[in-house]
């Protein structure tokens, strides 16, 4: 009786040993697991930027007869203007939310025509105003009264869904002020880097100067950066300087932000209405505020600009070219606007996508974001070499300088970071010693029942 007590014991210690051991094995995995990052990839896709793309993606299905515009909605879910039932019923069914509305994008689209056609006056502009379905035609404090009498009757030919609004202040291109790239033309702040494969530049605002223009990092002339080798203005707003050593160097995609700080940028893209973006200045810094309208039109005293990226975030004399971003997405590069960063106002920027696309270049990422692996970002240049710009719907984007690859992000350091396993490991160490204990005293016993047993038979 005494000897079965015994085995039942020692089973009971040997099951609860094994136990333990599944136990602190399965909490080592799941803190491991717990540490394991989300994704992989090295363009940061947020919500706002889900939302965007499938919002797009509808508006491009159902076509510009039966729908007005798409923006993200203040749940962070895509809204797309429709004109039927049948269309929002397809829109709901892709998980956004559909509103009805009266007028498409092809009758908006018509009456922006129709106001381009129409005597130019400078110090006004126009955009589409996706969520109140309508045209908004601003004047700012240059336009006399008899030329917005003019504006309006234009307007009103074409229809109540055109809405009329005086701007304090004035439209102006951003090229004065103390910036990091200068020349005889003026100066400005450089955007992003770009390549064509055989060369690197810097691409910024158009009006900042025509081609041939000399660019110096420095106000004395000393350090010469490029040369201006295209220009779109007006029609356009972007221009392309080119590197006097022909290379953009290290880091190129890193951009400053101030204070020792910047961004990487790891893509190019299209911002959506409502979302977050960042816009980077060498005369006022850093700011943030939202995409409020699409395919603008402003009419500047040295010409008409259109297809324009309309923001209330704010800007200063000095911040032409300067970069539009989100969460490391390059969007546009300043054109212009109104007021500063004191009162608000309202910026135009030229969408970096159709820029490339005209001047057949494309944006200098690293390798390993081009890859889709994450890479250290070196500290951002003071010169202007490094002020391309970026940040975004969110967040601005990923910080740099970047020490590389945290600690703990691959599976065998999370498993050798005490911080993560110690209950764990606790558990499993305590079970093997009950386990190896058990083992022990089944060989003492046995050993000395043995030793009885043959002490007994031979006497």
């Amino acid at each position: 009786m005494r000897h079965a007590r015994r085995r039942i014991v020692r089973r009971v210690a040997r099951l609860a040993a094994v136990g333990g051991l599944l136990l602190g094995g399965g909490m080592v995995a799941q803190s491991a697991m717990a540490g394991e990052p989300a994704g992989t990839s090295a363009v940061p896709l947020s919500a706002a930027r889900s939302s965007s793309g499938t919002g797009a993606a509808l508006v491009s299905e159902l076509g510009a007869s039966r729908t007005a515009g798409t923006w993200i909605g203040a749940d962070g879910r895509p809204v797309v203007a429709v004109t039927d039932k049948a269309a929002a019923a397809r829109v709901e069914h892709a998980g956004a939310t559909a509103t009805m509305v009266r007028h498409s994008m092809n009758e908006l689209k018509s009456a922006t025509a129709t106001l381009r056609s129409a005597p130019r006056v400078a110090g006004t502009a126009w955009v589409l105003d996706y969520r109140t379905n309508r045209v908004v035609v601003r004047a700012d404090s240059t336009v006399s009264a008899g030329d917005w009498s003019r504006m309006t009757q234009v307007a009103s030919g074409i229809g109540s869904f055109v809405r009329m609004e005086r701007s304090p202040g004035k439209f102006t291109t951003r090229l004065n002020g103390a910036q990091p790239i200068l020349s005889t033309t003026g100066r400005c702040s450089a955007g992003f880097n770009v390549t064509n494969g055989q060369g690197d530049f810097i691409l910024t605002a158009g009006h900042c100067g025509p081609a041939g223009s000399l660019w110096f990092a420095d106000d004395q002339g000393r350090r010469q950066l490029g040369k201006t080798v295209r220009q779109d203005f007006p029609g356009g707003d972007f221009s392309l300087v080119q590197y006097a050593g022909g290379s953009a160097g290290q880091g190129a995609d890193v951009v400053a932000i101030g204070n020792g700080n910047g961004v990487r940028i790891t893509g190019v893209g299209d911002p959506a209405v409502g979302q977050r973006v960042f816009r980077s200045g060498s005369t006022s810094g850093l700011h943030d505020g939202r995409v409020t309208g699409l395919d603008a039109t402003v009419n500047y005293p040295e010409g008409t600009v259109t297809g324009l990226i309309e923001t209330n975030v704010c800007a200063e004399p000095g911040d032409s070219g300067g970069p539009l971003f989100s969460e490391g997405i390059a969007l546009g590069v300043t054109s212009g606007g109104s007021g500063d960063c004191i009162t608000g106002g309202t910026t135009f920027f030229q969408p970096v996508t159709k820029a490339m696309r005209a001047l057949g270049v494309q944006l200098i990422v690293s390798e390993q974001a081009a890859s889709g692996q994450s890479a250290p970002a070196p500290a951002p240049s003071a010169s202007a070499t490094r002020s391309a710009i970026a940040p975004g719907a969110a967040s601005p984007g990923s910080s740099a300088p970047a020490t590389g690859t945290a600690a703990g992000s691959t599976l065998p350091a999370r498993l050798s970071d005490p911080r993560n396993i110690g209950p764990g490991l606790l558990v499993v160490a305590g079970s093997l010693i009950a386990l190896v204990a058990t083992r022990c005293l089944r060989a003492e016993q046995d050993r000395k029942a043995y030793q009885r047993y043959y002490s007994a038979t031979w006497g």
